[in-house]
């Protein structure tokens, strides 16, 4: 069941990647939605997962030169255990060629 459950989630993960590489606009509405929902279970790891599919299509040695950290760095931080600290985060997003923004929160009163 393991090997199924792998082989399944390795063709997931490739078909996505190879979505975002197809078609980069794509990128910004598949992290957006990740961070949306980066405050429900399992939110974080998702984010993670959803920007290191972002690094793949992008190639992660390029990411990784883009954003000024070594390649196995990249790796550990974006992997489901990573736990990146806000300046790899933003170095990571800079270099997929990207920045967050902000906005405010529609539950939330002004």
């Amino acid at each position: 069941m393991n090997d199924h459950t792998t082989h399944t989630n390795r063709s997931h993960d490739q078909t996505i990647i190879d979505m975002l590489r197809d078609d980069p606009a794509f990128v910004d509405d598949y992290l957006t939605a990740a961070l949306d929902e980066i405050d429900q279970p399992g939110g974080q790891a998702a984010f993670l997962a959803a920007l290191r599919h972002v690094a793949e299509a992008q190639g992660m040695a390029n990411v990784a030169q883009r954003a000024g950290i070594p390649r196995e760095s990249l790796y550990r931080a974006l992997s489901s255990k990573g736990n990146p600290t806000i300046k790899t985060l933003l170095a990571v997003i800079q270099g997929t060629g990207l920045h967050l923004a902000v906005s405010r929160a529609e539950h939330i009163a002004a």
